[in-house]
């Protein structure tokens, strides 16, 4: 039963002109009110008692967190694990002959590969080092993370059920292929609220990729809240022109003017509630009321003239440019430092199927440098501690290549099997690394990591114990790790 119509069809025409009445007066009132400066408190302003506009749920967090907030660094598209982490020099003396059929063992291909007559390996182009005191084998496109590999944990066997990019960007951020599901920063929000009185809960930043990259498209899905109220969907702030659309107020129309539609607004809602109990209702009343505060708060956040030189040499000259994804992570930051509670940063490109060797290079030199200062910046400044940082894709590239294998260049096709993501901060133990792969990078053989699993330890790490945070739909106890068992990665944490 929708409430709405059930409440509308049960209105006689009397009732309908006596509620539009009551609501005209009611806004009549509020703007008369105003002009006598009786709305200047915002709503649930108790006269000097800070309330928390994001507040957590009673009983939350479930124990005592070692991170208070995260900043999730999606690489939509799938980075190689091969010519990035998961070193494997053995690779060289099979370059150019078939996969043995005993390593990919007649496995789900795509359809982009499953037609090739031959599955040829190709070994990275790039060569890797070892760095730190952990002595991480680390790929020469990755020199900035070099110099922090001492802080951040690698599970090289992290592992998915779907093998193309929407069902398996889906299945990384809701925990289900299937649409409709929360989003992991939804569930937080909803969980845990957020520090922050000005600012959303869950922020969400599409930075600018390189032309050489080929983009997956972005739905909505992945910071959308699905069953849960649409209050906790993620706020995705645009990089060029205004972060926010109509963020300014238009001509003739000042603060005191906007503060006192906006209550009059507000009662008129809270009215329409209670006589509804629709929840979307209160949603609506939170988002106006906090697009009011964003008003003053996002041009604040996005304003960097305050950043020393230092930290945005750190972060590398293209952190001047916004909607870049340098100027994505300083923003980051500045949110953490203001409370935000989930940052998500979806960056493109990532999607290889040729060319690899020019193309995941280019994505590197996008991302790299300014992804390292964002685990330095935070780290010097006090925050690495409380702040769980998160790197990856939504799976893996093949060993061998699509399409024409040179000794110049190749492609590399989808591969669920096993991929590499990397987590630092709040209760992560660094230096580290989980889980191990054969010799060809295409079965793990040691440690598995589903993403489900993965999902399970970001909660832990924030004070959750994923199988307790649920959400009723459809007559189902739903929670972000599904209904198949997961579980914590408790060898990664500190």
């Amino acid at each position: 039963m929708n409430p709405v119509h059930e409440f509308q069809s049960l209105q006689s025409r009397r009732q309908f002109f006596g509620n539009a009445g009551l609501r005209l007066g009611s806004a009549a009132l509020g703007l008369m009110a105003a002009s006598r400066g009786g709305l200047g408190r915002a709503v649930g302003d108790t006269g000097g008692r800070v309330e928390r506009v994001h507040p957590a749920l009673s009983g939350l967090p479930h124990f005592a967190p070692k991170a208070k907030q995260i900043i999730y660094l999606h690489m939509n598209g799938a980075p190689s694990q091969i010519d990035l982490w998961d070193h494997k020099p053995g690779l060289r003396a099979y370059f150019d002959k078939d996969l043995p059929d005993t390593v990919r063992m007649s496995q789900r291909l795509s359809t982009m590969t499953s037609g090739q007559s031959r599955f040829p390996v190709a070994p990275s182009m790039f060569s890797f080092a070892q760095h730190g005191q952990c002595g991480r084998w680390v790929s020469e496109l990755l020199p900035h993370t070099a110099g922090i590999v001492d802080d951040i944990a690698v599970v090289k066997s992290v592992h998915t059920n779907a093998i193309n990019h929407d069902p398996a960007c889906t299945f990384v951020m809701t925990g289900s292929e299937v649409p409709g599901r929360a989003s992991i920063g939804s569930w937080l929000a909803y969980g845990l609220g957020s520090e922050s009185n000005n600012l959303p809960a869950f922020v969400v930043l599409t930075p600018s990729f390189p032309s050489t990259g080929n983009g997956q498209a972005l739905y909505h899905r992945l910071w959308g809240s699905g069953f849960l109220p649409t209050r906790f969907a993620g706020v995705a702030l645009r990089g060029q022109g205004d972060p926010v659309l109509y963020l300014k107020n238009p001509p003739g129309v000042d603060d005191g003017d906007r503060r006192a539609m906006l209550e009059a607004l507000n009662q008129l809602n809270q009215r329409s509630y209670e006589s509804l109990g629709d929840p979307e209702i209160q949603t609506r009343i939170a988002q106006y009321e906090m697009a009011f505060r964003m008003q003053a708060s996002v041009p604040e956040l996005t304003d960097l003239s305050g950043e020393s030189a230092a930290t945005r040499a750190m972060y590398g000259p293209a952190v001047e440019k916004s909607g870049s994804f340098a100027h994505s992570a300083l923003l980051a930051r500045r949110m953490i430092e203001r409370g935000v509670r989930i940052v998500q940063i979806m960056h493109r490109g990532w999607d290889q199927h040729d060319n690899l060797p020019v193309a995941l290079k280019n994505q590197c030199l996008d991302t790299e440098q300014a992804s390292a200062a964002l685990i330095r910046d935070l780290k010097q400044r006090g925050l690495l501690e409380s702040t769980l940082v998160v790197w990856g894709g939504e799976f893996g590239r093949t060993v061998y290549s699509q399409g024409q294998l040179t000794d110049k260049t190749y492609g590399r096709d989808h591969h669920p099997r096993n991929f590499c993501m990397w987590l630092a901060g709040g209760g992560v133990k660094g230096g580290v690394s989980h889980g191990e792969t054969d010799d060809f990078s295409y079965n793990i053989v040691e440690n598995p990591v589903h993403v489900n699993d993965l999902n399970a330890t970001l909660l832990h790490a924030l004070g959750i114990d994923h199988e307790r945070l649920t959400f009723k739909f459809l007559g189902l106890d739903l929670k972000l790790t599904g209904v198949e068992p997961s579980r914590v990665v408790r060898e990664i944490l500190a």
